[in-house]
């Protein structure tokens, strides 16, 4: 039995669909399928059955999972062992970040990390932190830089089997055309002022809807979401032009995009906060821990923190 069989295997098996784990590895659909294949004759028996939508476990698929990934992590500990006797930091690093993250800069930070440690394979999925932190908990990520809360009434990334660090804190700022009736105010906005407004908003697995969400919800308020993007900058151009207001952090006001809008400070404390998760089980790779050592200090009130 090789390793490379029983990673293959893992990654259908987590993905539930031959397509996307075969994109995952990087490898072509008919070698992962070959791959699977050897293994089922190896042990004797079916590990996968299709479905409608893809790929489930069978019984046996089910009992190899588990004992597939303790040796899956069995063989990068005894890997990074050994670079450990030769003073090397090695292995593969996988990382989650969202799209901008206002003041922490993931994928600057990454690039400094592979420059530092050029034997570590650092790779990146981009995607919002709701999406992230389950990849986390499934053990398909080494640690993730996520976006959610802080401050009274708002909501943040959860899950259960991980740990938290917060890395950064910003306000929430309304974000308006030129045009609208907001543009000029002077004084912070209220949620309850923003009720008959129409939102242009990211989707709900996006950390600053998660805070935007939380936030109205806490007060009581039912907001009318007109657009849901998954890209921050079209939301700022479809801001711009006239269709709704944004509530995101206020370092997304800096952007080229967000020029010639207007910019209002909200009153309530709604903040966002950045943060690095890591699994709370477990210990975090060489390559992970030599990562987090990278990082800057917690500021005020932060600190890991169990979700």
């Amino acid at each position: 039995m090789e390793l490379r069989h029983l990673e293959h295997f893992v990654a259908v098996a987590e993905e539930r669909n031959v397509t996307r784990a075969a994109a995952r590895l990087h490898l072509a659909q008919s070698g992962l399928s070959s791959s699977v294949r050897a293994l089922e004759r190896e042990l004797g028996a079916e590990l996968f059955r299709r479905t409608a939508r893809g790929v489930e476990l069978t019984a046996a698929g089910q009992a190899l999972l588990g004992e597939a990934r303790r040796t899956l992590r069995s063989a990068a500990a005894a890997r990074e062992a050994v670079a450990a006797v030769r003073g090397v930091v090695g292995g593969t690093l996988t990382v989650g970040t969202e799209q901008c993250m206002g003041a922490v800069d993931p994928l600057g930070v990454l690039v400094a990390f592979g420059e530092r440690h050029p034997a570590v394979e650092v790779r990146v999925e981009q995607d919002g932190s709701a999406v992230l932190l389950e990849r986390l908990r499934r053990g398909r990520l080494d640690l993730a830089f996520v976006a959610g809360t802080g401050g009274p009434g708002t909501g943040g990334p959860e899950a259960e089997g991980v740990r938290l660090r917060v890395l950064a804190r910003e306000p929430m700022v309304v974000l308006c055309a030129a045009g609208h009736p907001l543009a000029d105010r002077r004084q912070p906005v209220a949620p309850e002022e923003l009720a008959d407004e129409v939102f242009v908003e990211l989707h709900p697995h996006w950390g600053s809807r998660q805070v935007a969400d939380a936030a109205f919800a806490a007060r009581g308020i039912r907001r009318t979401v007109g657009m849901q993007l998954d890209d921050v900058h079209k939301v700022l151009e479809v801001v711009g032009r006239g269709a709704g207001i944004a509530l995101l952090p206020r370092s997304v006001a800096g952007k080229e995009q967000a020029r010639g809008l207007r910019c209002l400070a909200t009153a309530g404390g709604i903040t966002w906060e950045v943060s690095v998760a890591v699994a709370a089980q477990g210990r975090p790779s060489a390559a992970a821990r030599a990562l987090l050592a990278s990082l800057g200090p917690t500021p005020p009130d932060g600190g890991d923190r169990p979700e």
